[in-house]
């Protein structure tokens, strides 16, 4: 039996991370692709995996890392895109340049990933590919303009993508991460518990989860939120 791939684009220390970990012990080669693959130093000594270093924003350097991919790995059925940019203040002051570069990171290379990703799991007749958002996918606030737009703009073309390639056996999912994530966000010593903020390997099992759906029953979106989060 040909072991399964996955490759996740942006990643990092957190839900990639834990995702990682969690694909190798379900028997998967996972491919890590970022901008800058030192950082991943740590984790691919930890799981095995295999970095790539991947501006996911370039159409060019896309298209070389599936190729990468498939040479190396094989042809990924799970494709998580994990990347986002963010520019940061009042409208009057945002830099146009900068907000150009977060849309670019945050949606139009999801967008390159997501279609090379869909072009070969339509001849491999199966596939997922799960895109990573958060609560500025549904709820846009004050002084994160551009990430909002970014992360709307992804949500937009998941939901798009589900009705497209769903009836090729291709399933498409968008995860609202509505919260701070532990990794990211939790420093010691601070007050109440652990679980106010979101378990970066809780989340990896729900991606998981996803992705092994019975097809008669596929969930296109997912919102998670630690249980303190307000509504």
């Amino acid at each position: 039996m040909t072991q399964k791939s996955a490759l996740i684009v942006g990643a990092g220390k957190g839900i990639s991370a834990s995702l990682a970990r969690l694909l190798t012990h379900e028997g998967y080669r996972v491919a890590l692709a970022a901008r800058n693959t030192d950082k991943l130093a740590d984790l691919v000594a930890e799981t095995g995996a295999q970095a790539y270093a991947v501006d996911a924003a370039e159409p060019e350097a896309v298209a070389r890392l599936f190729e990468q991919v498939d040479t190396d790995l094989g042809v990924p059925e799970l494709v998580v895109f994990n990347a986002s940019a963010r520019a940061r203040g009042p409208v009057q002051d945002l830099d146009p340049a900068q907000v150009l570069e977060s849309l670019r990171i945050s949606a139009y290379a999801g967008f390159l990933v997501a279609q090379a990703a869909a072009v070969r799991m339509r001849l491999l007749g199966r596939g997922s590919i799960l895109l990573t958002g958060a609560t500025a996918s549904v709820k846009g606030l004050a002084g994160s303009t551009p990430f909002a737009m970014g992360k709307f703009a992804l949500r937009g073309m998941a939901q798009s993508l589900a009705r497209e390639l769903a009836p090729q056996n291709i399933h498409i999912a968008h995860f609202v991460i509505d919260g701070g994530v532990a990794s990211s966000w939790s420093k010691p010593g601070e007050d109440g518990p652990e679980d106010k903020w979101l378990d970066p390997d809780a989340i990896a099992r729900e991606y998981l989860h996803i992705h092994n759906q019975h097809r008669s029953a596929w969930t296109w979106e997912v919102e998670l939120r630690p249980w303190v989060e307000k509504f």
